[in-house]
């Protein structure tokens, strides 16, 4: 083995790869779980380790310990590939967006099209998990998942292509260059997209007030609900890895990406803005009620819909550019 194909195994596998990204899941779960226990006025996680800042690492280790429980009725093979396929995928999304420098591990022109492609593969996986398990609650979940995605599709697919036609460029990477170059924010001159972006993307992770497909006063778990142990701890690993991944893509698309600051890491300045975004997630979660699923589809068709075609419209004339 080469000394370049070893750095290369080792970007995959620790930094900035799969270990500094599941650790970076863990944290971000763990700054959700504090502000919006804060804001409710509650504790959140406090015992394990500092401020309780392991207690997401413990619930998955706990979950993998845990007895693995498949129902009689499910489609045993869907029912064990979907939280494999739930975590993997915005694992590999995550391996296109620059984390710790203006390229990622894996770029390519075109690579925002790849992603875009996956995370409607992860609401597929969804779907599939909520359908093998054969269970009415996980049935009702999947396919209100699957209907909440009619929903935001379009408008978050609009939301990202604006800053790649700004860039000129449908690479992730090259749309951070691109910012950077140019010494402009795309959220100053894309406000609508990035308020486009966020919304959708609290309805893309299932977040309150867009947590219908899982709203646990009335369909318990939704389409989770059958799940347990190792296949329940893949799960929230995915989850966290999606918020992540959504925190990852506004940041990149709207924040300029990782970029050196004086003597501050891009690695660092990634990580601050992606929390400053999972702050704003949180925030937002904790002010809303949730909204029934007629109320989300007819809202973005809409509301969200309309306002991401005119932020388009608004880049092809000249302005947001």
């Amino acid at each position: 083995m080469t000394t370049e194909t070893f750095l290369i195994i080792l970007q995959i596998l620790v930094f900035p790869g799969a270990f500094f990204l599941f650790a970076l899941a863990f944290l971000y779960e763990w700054v959700d779980r504090k502000v919006l226990a804060r804001i409710q006025s509650r504790y959140g996680p406090l015992y394990t380790g500092p401020s309780g800042i392991l207690q997401p690492l413990a619930d998955f280790l706990k979950l993998l310990s845990k007895e693995d429980i498949v129902p009689m009725a499910a489609d045993k093979i869907l029912f064990t590939l979907a939280p494999v396929f739930y975590a993997v995928l915005p694992l590999t999304s995550l391996f296109i967006v620059p984390v710790a420098s203006q390229k990622s591990l894996v770029m390519f022109e075109g690579d925002l099209i790849f992603v875009m492609f996956t995370s409607a593969l992860m609401i597929l996986t969804v779907f599939i998990a909520g359908y093998s398990s054969t269970s009415r609650f996980s049935l009702i979940g999947g396919v209100r998942a699957a209907l909440q995605m009619i929903g935001f599709e379009i408008p978050i697919s609009l939301a990202m292509i604006g800053p790649a036609i700004a860039a000129g460029s449908l690479s992730i990477s090259n749309i951070v260059q691109w910012q950077q170059t140019s010494l402009q924010w795309t959220v100053w001159l894309q406000p609508i997209g990035f308020a486009v972006f966020v919304v959708c993307s609290l309805a893309e992770m299932e977040f309150v007030p867009f947590d219908i497909p899982e709203a646990e006063t009335e369909i318990v778990a939704g389409w989770r609900t059958e799940f347990s142990g190792r296949k329940l701890a893949l799960l929230r690993l995915g989850r966290d890895l999606e918020l992540v991944l959504a925190s990852a893509l506004l940041t990149s698309l709207y924040l300029a990406g990782p970029q050196q600051v004086w003597l501050i890491p891009p690695v660092v300045t990634f990580m601050i803005k992606t929390a400053f975004v999972v702050l704003m997630f949180s925030l937002l979660r904790a002010i809303f009620a949730r909204f029934r699923i007629d109320q989300m589809v007819s809202g973005m068709w809409k509301y969200l819909v309309p306002l991401a075609i005119l932020q388009v419209i608004l880049i092809q004339l000249g302005i947001g550019r």
